[in-house]
C-alpha cells in the first residue's frame, strides 16, 4: 500500500494529506489541479506521527486510499486556515521549492550561522503574511521580531526567505541596482536609506505584495520559519550546484519568474 503523506502547503496555506511523494505532489499541486492558480508552490513535508485535535486526522484513514481506477489519493485537505500556527517547527521536515511548471527542489535543515557583517537585509515572507520587508535585522533576531506577543503587530509563527540586495545592502542610494529585478527600485533603495539612518524602526515595508510572485532566482542563503522557541534554517543551494545538480529546477525557475 502506498505510504501517506502530510504536507504544509504556504502557497495557499493548507494541511493536505496525500498518497503522491513529494516531487509527484509538487508537481500535482502546481500545474494538475484546476482549482489551483497557476503558480510557484512551496511546501513542508510534516512528521506523518504528527498528531492534534486542531484537525481531523480521522479522514486521513478514510479518504486517502486508493481510488476505483488503481490511481493514489493525490489530496486529502485537512484544514486551510491558521494551519502554520498549529503545527511545531519541530513537526515540519523537508521544505521542497516548486516553480510554476511543476518542478520540485528539496531543501534539508542545515545549521544556521549568523553572518559576521552589519548589512540591510530584504525578507520575502510566505506565511502568514505575504509582504517584502527590508530589516536591519539578521534573519533570526527578524523572526524573533516579529513573532513576539509583546508587540502589537505580530504573527505567532512565520515563514519567510531572505533575498538579494547585493551592493544595496551596504550603500542604497549610491550602488548600481544591476540585475536585481525588484518593481520600483527607487522605493526600495529610499525605504534602506531610511533602515540605515533611522534607529526606531528595525524593520519596514517594502510592498505589501510580491506581483512577481517567488522570487527563486534573488533567494540568499534560504528560507526560515520559526517562532518563540524554535527556529529553523535550510539552506538554498549555491550557485555551482544550481547549475550542475538541480539545472532542470534552475533553468524553470529563472525563465518562470519572469513570465
Amino acid at each position: 500500500m502506498a505510504d501517506k503523506h502530510l504536507y504544509l502547503s504556504l502557497i495557499p496555506q493548507a494541511l493536505i494529506a496525500s498518497m503522491l511523494k513529494p516531487e509527484d505532489f509538487g508537481s500535482y499541486y502546481a500545474i494538475g489541479a484546476q482549482a489551483h492558480v497557476k503558480g510557484e508552490a512551496i511546501f513542508f513535508e510534516v512528521d506523518p506521527a504528527f498528531r492534534s485535535d486542531d484537525f481531523p486526522f480521522h479522514l486521513v484513514d478514510e479518504r486517502c486510499v486508493i481510488q476505483p481506477d488503481g490511481a493514489p489519493k493525490r489530496s486529502v485537505y485537512l484544514s486551510i486556515y491558521r494551519v502554520l500556527s498549529r503545527i511545531p517547527v519541530s513537526a515540519l521536515g523537508h521544505l521542497y521549492l516548486v516553480t510554476n511548471d511543476g518542478r520540485t527542489l528539496e531543501l534539508e535543515r542545515a545549521e544556521y550561522v549568523p553572518a559576521p557583517t552589519r548589512r540591510l537585509h530584504l525578507y520575502q515572507e510566505f506565511c502568514p503574511i505575504t509582504p517584502m520587508v527590508a530589516s536591519r535585522l539578521e534573519p533570526h533576531d527578524f523572526c524573533d521580531a516579529i513573532t513576539n506577543p509583546a508587540i502589537p503587530i505580530h504573527v505567532p509563527r512565520i515563514v519567510f526567505s531572505e533575498l538579494r540586495l547585493d551592493d544595496l545592502a551596504l550603500d542604497p542610494l549610491n550602488s548600481p541596482a544591476r540585475d536585481l529585478p525588484y518593481s520600483n527600485l527607487d522605493h526600495l533603495r529610499d525605504v534602506l536609506f531610511e533602515m540605515q539612518h533611522n534607529d526606531t524602526k528595525p524593520s519596514k515595508l517594502v510592498f505589501k505584495q510580491v506581483k512577481e510572485g517567488v522570487l527563486y532566482r534573488m533567494v540568499q542563503g534560504g528560507f526560515y520559519v520559526g517562532d518563540q522557541q524554535e527556529f529553523a534554517f535550510y539552506r538554498f543551494p549555491d550557485r555551482d550546484d544550481l547549475e550542475n545538480r538541480h539545472r532542470n529546477w534552475w533553468r524553470s525557475a529563472q525563465v518562470t519568474a519572469l513570465e
